[in-house]
């Protein structure tokens, strides 16, 4: 009980409650630990084996172990980052641009709540749910620069990456002292909105593997020889997996069994189904054929677009949503990248950074405080002074949103540049000519997909 009501205590200094308010605030429950503890196996199994499958159909046979041992030893290092350094980087008090290390190592992470953002579940619950975040954001970069680049460089970007960009990223826009999270910090330089991820998540990842897959170059043959995906089987099975994972994705970022979680759900479905039936209609229109590549690409666009506004926006929203990010990223993946040439080999950039960048816009021009209370700054007293309601009110939020759009496209485009070319210059960043052409399966990992 003293315990207890030292955390209670804690939770006034940290939100601005007034002891009335925050003493009617229940400790972790069993519902809302059930729901995220369900959300963060759902996220995890976006990637494995969702985004693992998904990938691994859409490369070329010779190259499919490769994208598989490339997301399993990603899972890997981030988790152990996350546990060093990371949930600390992200979650806990610091400055406006990155945490202090009070939860390094996972220390003090346990069952009771972390005050500053969800007295209603478990800290150790909260941290699980948020590292399957910093697992896939990664993983989405291999889709660019998929069989061409050393699986020693992709480890060592990796690791560097989620140090430079991630971590300070998503402290900014969901760190409680972050200088971009809108709803809970009244200092906060920009006030914006991401419910689940279309800055920290998507952009960061699709403006970064654009510049990453421009510094690594096309693959051999890119142009000239065909590369077409070699088993969309895999392909349709993975995307169906990222649509059910989603759902903790965004669902799940409400961070509680309640309406918001409701609405993100709902939101998703409808923005993901829109999106593939818009896709492969625009597909139709063009090529008289309606793909299964188009299906599925669009279904992960409507996810995409749908993240940052999940919990934001009313259903009609998401319809338009879904509409608009299944025409949008379809023009950027099949006319812009052909006009330029260059070789997002499974189409990053013109899905995760067009649709988050996008989302991003959407959800300032959308946000309905009859969806989400939240807008109104009331989950903090303190908030009401930082703008947030008043950019609701007047319709300027979206103004917000390209500030934050800026700033997220700034730190991942120069943050993966500078990486990338240090990369390159200690230890390079493409295997030979002749280990690209016969294959990253059998050369770097010693195995084959298939027997026949």
């Amino acid at each position: 009980m003293e315990q207890r009501m030292a955390d209670v205590e804690a939770y006034i200094n940290n939100t601005g409650r007034t002891p009335d308010v925050a003493s009617k605030i229940p400790g972790p429950g069993p519902g809302h630990n059930a729901w995220l503890l369900t959300s963060s196996a759902l996220v995890l199994f976006m990637t494995l084996p969702g985004l693992a499958l998904f990938y691994g159909g859409l490369v070329r046979r010779k190259n499919v172990l490769s994208v598989l041992a490339q997301c399993m030893a990603i899972t890997g290092l981030v988790t152990i980052l996350w546990w060093a350094v990371g949930y600390s980087f992200v979650f806990s008090n610091g400055t406006p641009y990155l945490g202090n290390l009070q939860f390094a190592f996972l220390n003090g992470v346990d069952g009771m709540p972390n005050t500053n953002y969800s007295y209603w579940v478990s800290q150790n619950v909260f941290s699980m749910f948020q590292l399957m975040f910093a697992i896939i954001t990664p993983a989405l970069i291999v889709g660019a620069i998929a069989e061409r680049m050393k699986f020693t460089a992709i480890v060592t970007f990796i690791g560097l990456w989620m140090l430079v960009v991630y971590f300070p990223l998503a402290h900014m826009v969901w760190g409680i002292d972050g200088m971009m999270n809108g709803v809970w910090n009244a200092d906060a330089k920009i006030a914006a909105i991401d419910f689940a991820g279309g800055m920290v998540v998507h952009m960061s990842s699709g403006w970064s593997a654009l510049v990453l897959c421009l510094i690594l170059g096309p693959r051999i043959g890119f142009g000239k020889e065909p590369m077409a995906p070699h088993n969309m089987v895999l392909c349709m099975v993975g995307t169906g997996m990222l649509w059910v994972g989603w759902y903790g994705f965004n669902a799940g970022s409400a961070v509680a069994a309640d309406v918001i979680a409701g609405a993100g759900f709902l939101n998703t479905t409808l923005a993901a189904a829109v999106a593939s039936f818009s896709w492969a209609t625009c597909e139709y229109i063009m090529r008289k054929k309606a793909s299964v590549l188009g299906f599925c690409s669009g279904a992960v666009a409507g996810l995409v677009v749908i993240t940052p506004a999940a919990g934001f926006v009313t259903p009609n929203g998401a319809m338009i949503i879904g509409v608009l990010a299944g025409v949008i990223p379809f023009q950027f993946c099949m006319r812009l990248k052909a006009f330029f040439g260059y070789d997002d080999a499974l189409d990053t950039f013109g899905v995760h950074a067009i649709g988050g960048t996008l989302g991003a816009l959407l959800t300032g021009i959308l946000a309905s405080p009859t969806i989400n209370g939240n807008l109104l700054a009331d989950v903090n007293a303190a908030a009401k002074t930082n703008g947030l309601a008043a950019a609701v009110a007047d319709g300027t939020l979206w103004i917000t949103q390209c500030k934050a759009i800026g700033v997220t496209l700034v730190l991942s485009t120069v943050g993966t540049a500078v990486i990338a070319y240090c990369i390159k210059g200690i230890m390079g960043l493409r295997p030979s000519a002749e280990v690209e052409e016969q294959g990253l399966d059998i050369n770097e990992h010693g195995e084959e997909g298939y027997s026949n």
